[in-house]
């Protein structure tokens, strides 16, 4: 069990790693590609690489309707509502407003682990939350600037809600697997996400696709972010509780803010690396304190 939550760390580290990665590669890109036509593209593309991986790796596929309700509301949860309240309310306020506010999540995901799987609360996970949210304030700073900040702010509260919601849902399929999972609220995002599309077709038709910065920049943002990265995170869930794994998605903006500096020049401050330390902390703090949870509940197992 304890190689399983190794590997489930390193899963959700992974994922976190290529979020932080693709808030660079969104910045290259954001001036050619409409950020609501950048998040459908990017689910049309995952969808060719996961549906592709599914084929090879021989997945079966099987009707279970409790389960298949569950991934519909998480497909309309986390990957429909969660996203376009993001990019509306980070347009809305600013990036660093955004990064601050979604480092809720792993608050939110506590709440909803013991409210919805039961799981305990105590001081540890609590504590180790608040040290990493402000690791993250202490990165970005904490600045509510911009034109209507207020409507920003309450849509980024919605993103970090929604998204808590969805990761501490996805613990409760149980039939199918995580590339399952991945490939079928992809599609309810895209099968949400097409009349707006629809209704703005000209915004998709003056992309130009042959430019190699949207060519990669898409390949990355819908292979690797949206069709790895997910499937990573998906299968992370399953084995390390909701209140440790919201943890790990603090890693974000610490890849996000050095790659910042590595390729685009941004300033890195003494925040940053205090923040950095804070954040990683607390990571394994709560990891730790799991591990030692579970062994003193198998001791006393044994012992009985």
């Amino acid at each position: 069990m304890k190689s399983k939550r190794v590997l489930g760390s390193i899963e959700l580290s992974i994922a976190a790693i290529i979020w932080g990665a693709m808030f660079v590669v969104v910045k290259i890109v954001v001036d050619e590609v409409h950020p609501i036509q950048l998040v459908w593209l990017e689910y049309l593309i995952s969808l060719v690489f996961l549906i592709g991986y599914s084929v090879i790796k021989g997945e079966k596929w099987h009707i279970n309707w409790p389960d298949l309700k569950l991934i519909f509301w998480i497909g309309i949860i986390g990957n429909t509502i969660s996203l376009v309240a993001q990019e509306m309310g980070t347009g809305l306020s600013n990036a660093q407003t955004g990064s601050v506010i979604t480092s809720t999540i792993p608050a939110f995901m506590i709440i909803f682990g013991w409210l919805i799987l039961k799981e305990p609360l105590d001081k540890v996970k609590i504590f180790s939350v608040l040290i990493a949210i402000l690791g993250v304030v202490m990165i970005v700073g904490l600045k509510m600037t911009g034109t209507n900040v207020v409507l920003g702010v309450l849509l980024l509260i919605l993103t970090a809600i929604t998204w808590a919601l969805m990761s501490v849902l996805i613990k409760k399929v149980k039939t199918y697997s995580s590339l399952q999972i991945t490939i079928m609220s992809t599609v309810v995002a895209v099968v949400c996400l097409t009349p707006f599309i629809l209704s703005d077709m000209s915004s998709l038709t003056s992309i130009n696709f042959l430019e190699p910065k949207v060519i990669f920049s898409l390949l990355y943002i819908g292979g690797v972010s949206t069709a790895v990265a997910y499937v990573m995170w998906n299968k992370g869930l399953k084995v390390i509780s909701a209140s440790s794994s919201g943890l790990f998605y603090l890693i974000q903006p610490i890849v996000g803010s050095f790659l910042g500096w590595l390729l685009l020049g941004e300033q890195i401050s003494v925040g940053f690396i205090i923040g950095s330390a804070m954040i990683l902390a607390s990571v394994w703090i709560s990891v730790k304190f799991e591990d030692s949870d579970e062994e003193a509940l198998a001791s006393a197992s044994n012992g009985i």
